[in-house]
Protein backbone atom coordinates (compact mmCIF):
# COMPACT_ATOMS: atom_id res chain seq x y z
CA UNK A 1 0.00 0.00 0.00
CA UNK A 2 0.88 3.75 -0.69
CA UNK A 3 0.08 5.39 2.46
CA UNK A 4 -0.17 8.96 3.15
CA UNK A 5 -0.95 11.56 6.11
CA UNK A 6 -3.11 14.30 5.33
CA UNK A 7 -4.63 17.36 6.98
CA UNK A 8 -8.25 18.73 7.55
CA UNK A 9 -9.61 19.73 10.92
CA UNK A 10 -6.28 17.47 12.08
CA UNK A 11 -3.77 15.05 10.71
CA UNK A 12 -5.81 11.70 9.47
CA UNK A 13 -4.09 8.71 7.40
CA UNK A 14 -4.57 7.84 3.97
CA UNK A 15 -4.34 5.16 1.32
CA UNK A 16 -3.68 6.26 -2.05
CA UNK A 17 -5.76 4.63 -4.58
CA UNK A 18 -6.13 4.88 -8.32
CA UNK A 19 -2.48 5.74 -9.72
CA UNK A 20 -2.23 8.14 -6.81
CA UNK A 21 -5.35 10.21 -7.87
CA UNK A 22 -7.73 9.02 -4.88
CA UNK A 23 -7.00 9.14 -1.33
CA UNK A 24 -9.21 6.66 1.55
CA UNK A 25 -9.81 8.24 4.34
CA UNK A 26 -9.30 4.92 6.95
CA UNK A 27 -10.53 7.01 10.23
CA UNK A 28 -13.75 8.04 8.54
CA UNK A 29 -14.06 4.76 6.91
CA UNK A 30 -13.85 3.06 10.27
CA UNK A 31 -13.94 5.01 13.04
CA UNK A 32 -14.42 2.91 15.74
CA UNK A 33 -10.53 1.48 15.10
CA UNK A 34 -7.80 3.12 16.62
CA UNK A 35 -5.31 1.85 14.69
CA UNK A 36 -6.17 4.55 11.91
CA UNK A 37 -5.78 7.53 14.38
CA UNK A 38 -2.21 8.02 13.07
CA UNK A 39 0.57 6.69 11.09
CA UNK A 40 2.17 5.56 14.10
CA UNK A 41 -0.78 4.26 15.50
CA UNK A 42 -1.14 1.86 12.07
CA UNK A 43 2.44 1.16 12.26
CA UNK A 44 1.89 -0.09 16.07
CA UNK A 45 -0.84 -1.77 15.19
CA UNK A 46 1.81 -4.57 13.06
CA UNK A 47 0.38 -7.11 10.35
CA UNK A 48 -3.64 -6.91 12.20
CA UNK A 49 -3.32 -2.92 11.32
CA UNK A 50 -2.17 -3.67 7.79
CA UNK A 51 -4.24 -6.53 6.70
CA UNK A 52 -7.64 -4.03 7.71
CA UNK A 53 -6.43 -1.17 5.58
CA UNK A 54 -6.11 -3.61 2.80
CA UNK A 55 -9.79 -4.94 3.10
CA UNK A 56 -11.20 -0.79 3.32
CA UNK A 57 -9.03 0.01 0.27
CA UNK A 58 -10.50 -3.01 -1.81
CA UNK A 59 -13.97 -2.35 -0.37
CA UNK A 60 -13.32 1.28 -1.12
CA UNK A 61 -16.39 3.20 1.12
CA UNK A 62 -17.54 5.81 -1.06
CA UNK A 63 -18.48 8.37 1.76
CA UNK A 64 -14.52 8.15 2.96
CA UNK A 65 -12.92 8.85 -0.42
CA UNK A 66 -11.44 11.62 -1.50
CA UNK A 67 -9.87 13.84 -4.61
CA UNK A 68 -6.15 13.58 -3.94
CA UNK A 69 -5.73 16.88 -5.41
CA UNK A 70 -7.89 18.61 -3.35
CA UNK A 71 -6.08 17.67 0.14
CA UNK A 72 -3.19 19.01 1.63
CA UNK A 73 -0.32 16.31 2.37
CA UNK A 74 1.64 16.19 5.55
CA UNK A 75 5.16 14.86 6.21
CA UNK A 76 3.96 10.41 6.01
CA UNK A 77 5.14 10.21 9.61
CA UNK A 78 4.98 13.65 10.95
CA UNK A 79 6.42 12.59 14.75
CA UNK A 80 8.70 9.77 14.55
CA UNK A 81 9.87 8.72 17.95
CA UNK A 82 13.34 8.44 16.65
CA UNK A 83 15.42 9.49 13.33
CA UNK A 84 18.71 7.95 12.59
CA UNK A 85 20.69 9.34 9.11
CA UNK A 86 23.18 6.79 8.46
CA UNK A 87 26.37 6.53 6.28
CA UNK A 88 25.19 3.33 4.39
CA UNK A 89 25.90 5.14 0.99
CA UNK A 90 30.00 5.99 1.53
CA UNK A 91 31.17 7.22 -1.70
CA UNK A 92 29.24 10.59 -1.10
CA UNK A 93 30.22 10.68 2.01
CA UNK A 94 33.94 10.75 0.98
CA UNK A 95 33.70 12.82 -2.04
CA UNK A 96 31.83 15.68 0.71
CA UNK A 97 34.86 15.64 2.53
CA UNK A 98 37.35 16.62 0.07
CA UNK A 99 34.92 19.34 -1.71
CA UNK A 100 35.03 20.69 2.33
CA UNK A 101 38.52 20.87 2.15
CA UNK A 102 38.42 22.62 -0.87
CA UNK A 103 36.42 25.13 0.51
CA UNK A 104 38.08 25.68 3.71
CA UNK A 105 41.36 25.84 1.26
CA UNK A 106 39.77 28.51 -1.15
CA UNK A 107 40.75 31.60 1.00
CA UNK A 108 44.41 30.55 1.36
CA UNK A 109 46.92 32.33 -0.61
CA UNK A 110 48.17 29.74 -2.62
CA UNK A 111 44.45 27.29 -2.23
CA UNK A 112 46.26 24.08 -4.08
CA UNK A 113 48.54 23.85 -1.12
CA UNK A 114 45.98 24.93 1.55
CA UNK A 115 43.98 22.04 0.14
CA UNK A 116 47.29 19.12 -0.08
CA UNK A 117 47.63 19.94 3.47
CA UNK A 118 44.20 19.25 4.88
CA UNK A 119 43.84 16.41 2.97
CA UNK A 120 47.54 15.23 4.35
CA UNK A 121 45.77 16.13 7.95
CA UNK A 122 43.63 13.11 8.05
CA UNK A 123 40.85 15.13 9.00
CA UNK A 124 38.92 14.79 5.35
CA UNK A 125 39.70 11.25 4.57
CA UNK A 126 37.13 8.86 5.00
CA UNK A 127 37.48 6.68 8.52
CA UNK A 128 37.82 3.24 7.61
CA UNK A 129 34.83 2.83 10.21
CA UNK A 130 32.58 3.97 7.66
CA UNK A 131 33.22 1.00 5.70
CA UNK A 132 33.08 -2.10 8.95
CA UNK A 133 29.67 -0.59 10.53
CA UNK A 134 26.59 1.73 10.15
CA UNK A 135 27.89 5.35 11.54
CA UNK A 136 24.87 7.88 11.89
CA UNK A 137 23.82 11.38 13.72
CA UNK A 138 20.63 12.07 15.55
CA UNK A 139 17.79 13.94 13.00
CA UNK A 140 15.68 16.25 15.10
CA UNK A 141 11.99 13.87 14.99
CA UNK A 142 10.49 17.61 15.47
CA UNK A 143 11.89 18.90 11.85
CA UNK A 144 9.78 16.98 10.02
CA UNK A 145 8.55 18.42 6.67
CA UNK A 146 6.16 16.98 3.94
CA UNK A 147 5.54 17.29 0.30
CA UNK A 148 5.07 20.79 -1.15
CA UNK A 149 6.42 22.14 2.12
CA UNK A 150 8.35 25.52 1.54
CA UNK A 151 12.25 25.27 3.20
CA UNK A 152 13.55 28.31 4.46
CA UNK A 153 16.90 28.44 5.87
CA UNK A 154 17.80 29.35 9.50
CA UNK A 155 19.17 32.54 10.92
CA UNK A 156 22.85 32.93 9.69
CA UNK A 157 22.51 31.03 6.35
CA UNK A 158 22.06 31.59 2.86
CA UNK A 159 23.15 28.44 0.93
CA UNK A 160 20.29 25.99 0.84
CA UNK A 161 21.20 22.31 -0.75
CA UNK A 162 19.10 19.28 -0.84
CA UNK A 163 20.36 15.51 0.43
CA UNK A 164 18.66 12.89 -1.91
CA UNK A 165 18.32 9.97 0.48
CA UNK A 166 16.42 6.69 0.63
CA UNK A 167 14.61 6.00 4.28
CA UNK A 168 13.46 2.78 5.58
CA UNK A 169 10.26 3.18 8.94
CA UNK A 170 10.62 0.17 11.37
CA UNK A 171 7.67 -1.62 12.07
CA UNK A 172 8.36 -3.60 14.70
CA UNK A 173 10.78 -3.00 17.49
CA UNK A 174 13.42 -5.39 19.30
CA UNK A 175 16.32 -6.08 20.68
CA UNK A 176 19.22 -8.16 19.49
CA UNK A 177 17.50 -8.98 16.00
CA UNK A 178 19.70 -11.24 14.07
CA UNK A 179 20.82 -10.10 10.62
CA UNK A 180 18.45 -12.65 8.99
CA UNK A 181 15.11 -11.58 10.45
CA UNK A 182 15.92 -7.69 10.33
CA UNK A 183 14.04 -7.52 6.84
CA UNK A 184 10.80 -8.35 8.62
CA UNK A 185 10.68 -5.25 11.25
CA UNK A 186 10.68 -2.95 8.21
CA UNK A 187 7.54 -1.13 7.09
CA UNK A 188 8.35 0.41 4.73
CA UNK A 189 10.41 3.14 2.65
CA UNK A 190 9.79 6.82 1.80
CA UNK A 191 12.54 9.42 0.55
CA UNK A 192 14.39 11.44 2.91
CA UNK A 193 15.53 14.99 1.88
CA UNK A 194 18.39 15.65 4.81
CA UNK A 195 18.51 19.49 4.15
CA UNK A 196 21.23 21.67 5.08
CA UNK A 197 22.70 24.83 5.21
CA UNK A 198 26.20 24.37 3.86
CA UNK A 199 27.20 28.00 4.37
CA UNK A 200 26.43 27.61 8.05
CA UNK A 201 27.76 23.58 8.37
CA UNK A 202 31.54 24.91 7.12
CA UNK A 203 31.36 27.48 9.85
CA UNK A 204 30.13 25.14 12.47
CA UNK A 205 31.93 21.65 11.24
CA UNK A 206 35.43 23.49 11.74
CA UNK A 207 34.79 23.16 15.44
CA UNK A 208 34.91 19.24 15.48
CA UNK A 209 31.47 19.49 17.49
CA UNK A 210 29.06 19.05 14.63
CA UNK A 211 26.47 20.10 12.05
CA UNK A 212 24.10 21.48 14.85
CA UNK A 213 21.46 24.11 13.59
CA UNK A 214 23.19 23.26 9.95
CA UNK A 215 20.73 20.26 9.46
CA UNK A 216 18.09 20.09 11.99
CA UNK A 217 15.99 22.77 10.66
CA UNK A 218 14.15 20.99 8.21
CA UNK A 219 14.03 17.52 7.11
CA UNK A 220 11.49 16.40 4.17
CA UNK A 221 10.10 12.77 4.29
CA UNK A 222 7.13 11.86 1.40
CA UNK A 223 5.72 11.87 -0.80
CA UNK A 224 4.34 8.57 0.34
CA UNK A 225 5.32 5.78 2.81
CA UNK A 226 5.23 2.63 0.51
CA UNK A 227 4.71 -0.49 2.58
CA UNK A 228 7.60 -3.15 2.45
CA UNK A 229 5.45 -5.67 0.30
CA UNK A 230 5.59 -3.17 -2.55
CA UNK A 231 9.08 -2.72 -3.01
CA UNK A 232 11.01 -5.75 -4.85
CA UNK A 233 14.27 -5.08 -3.93
CA UNK A 234 15.03 -1.71 -2.43
CA UNK A 235 18.80 -2.52 -3.64
CA UNK A 236 18.15 -1.94 -6.56
CA UNK A 237 16.29 1.75 -6.91
CA UNK A 238 16.91 4.66 -8.91
CA UNK A 239 17.02 7.49 -7.80
CA UNK A 240 16.83 11.51 -8.90
CA UNK A 241 17.22 14.77 -8.18
CA UNK A 242 15.56 17.62 -9.93
CA UNK A 243 15.99 21.40 -9.59
CA UNK A 244 13.05 23.28 -11.58
CA UNK A 245 13.01 20.61 -13.99
CA UNK A 246 16.71 19.89 -14.73
CA UNK A 247 18.34 16.88 -13.70
CA UNK A 248 21.38 17.42 -11.07
CA UNK A 249 21.67 14.20 -9.37
CA UNK A 250 21.13 10.39 -10.99
CA UNK A 251 22.36 7.62 -8.69
CA UNK A 252 20.77 4.15 -7.62
CA UNK A 253 20.34 2.30 -4.09
CA UNK A 254 22.78 -0.86 -5.71
CA UNK A 255 25.80 1.36 -4.36
CA UNK A 256 25.17 1.30 -1.09
CA UNK A 257 27.63 -0.25 1.27
CA UNK A 258 25.58 -1.42 4.16
CA UNK A 259 21.78 -2.02 4.02
CA UNK A 260 19.17 -1.19 6.42
CA UNK A 261 19.14 -4.64 7.75
CA UNK A 262 22.54 -4.41 9.00
CA UNK A 263 21.87 -1.19 10.34
CA UNK A 264 18.63 -2.53 12.47
CA UNK A 265 20.60 -5.19 13.66
CA UNK A 266 23.64 -2.90 14.75
CA UNK A 267 21.02 -0.96 16.19
CA UNK A 268 19.04 -3.42 17.91
CA UNK A 269 21.66 -4.32 20.17
CA UNK A 270 22.37 -0.65 22.02
CA UNK A 271 19.08 -0.06 23.38
CA UNK A 272 16.84 -1.75 20.51
CA UNK A 273 14.77 -0.23 17.56
CA UNK A 274 11.18 0.83 17.95
CA UNK A 275 8.17 1.15 15.91
CA UNK A 276 8.33 4.14 13.78
CA UNK A 277 11.41 4.78 13.72
CA UNK A 278 13.31 6.43 10.53
CA UNK A 279 16.49 5.08 9.46
CA UNK A 280 17.48 7.23 6.30
CA UNK A 281 20.79 5.67 4.13
CA UNK A 282 22.51 8.93 4.07
CA UNK A 283 23.09 10.74 0.53
CA UNK A 284 23.44 8.54 -2.31
CA UNK A 285 26.93 9.63 -4.73
CA UNK A 286 26.28 12.77 -6.63
CA UNK A 287 22.72 13.39 -4.65
CA UNK A 288 23.22 17.42 -3.37
CA UNK A 289 23.90 20.35 -4.97
CA UNK A 290 27.20 20.52 -3.05
CA UNK A 291 28.33 17.68 -4.92
CA UNK A 292 27.36 18.83 -8.53
CA UNK A 293 28.64 22.40 -7.92
CA UNK A 294 24.78 23.86 -7.97
CA UNK A 295 23.56 26.70 -5.33
CA UNK A 296 20.01 26.73 -4.96
CA UNK A 297 18.41 29.82 -5.33
CA UNK A 298 15.19 31.81 -3.66
CA UNK A 299 12.08 30.19 -5.26
CA UNK A 300 14.15 27.25 -6.67
CA UNK A 301 11.55 23.58 -7.21
CA UNK A 302 13.60 21.29 -5.45
CA UNK A 303 12.23 17.28 -6.75
CA UNK A 304 13.83 14.17 -5.36
CA UNK A 305 12.35 11.10 -7.14
CA UNK A 306 12.88 7.72 -5.92
CA UNK A 307 11.75 4.59 -7.94
CA UNK A 308 8.24 3.16 -6.46
CA UNK A 309 7.73 5.48 -4.22
CA UNK A 310 7.60 8.99 -6.21
CA UNK A 311 8.66 12.62 -6.42
CA UNK A 312 9.46 14.69 -2.83
CA UNK A 313 8.67 18.33 -4.06
CA UNK A 314 9.62 21.37 -1.72
CA UNK A 315 10.21 24.86 -2.87
CA UNK A 316 13.18 27.37 -1.31
CA UNK A 317 12.73 30.38 0.42
CA UNK A 318 15.94 32.34 1.67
Amino acid sequence: MRLITFATDHDRVGVLLDDDKTVLDLAMAAPELPEFRSMLALIESGRDGLDRARELAADRPTDALHDAAEIRRRPPLPRPPRVRDCGLFTEHLAAALREIARRQAAGADDPQAAFEQLMASGRFTLHPLFAERVLYYTVDPLSMCGPEDIITAPEGAAELDYELELAAVVGRGGRDVPIEQAADHIFGYTIFNDWSARDLQLKLMQTGVGAGESKDFATSIGPCLVTADEIADPYDLTMRARVNGEQLSLGTTASMTHGFEQAITQFSRVGGIVAGEIIASGTVASGTGFDVGRRLSAGDLVELEVEGIGTLRNRVAL
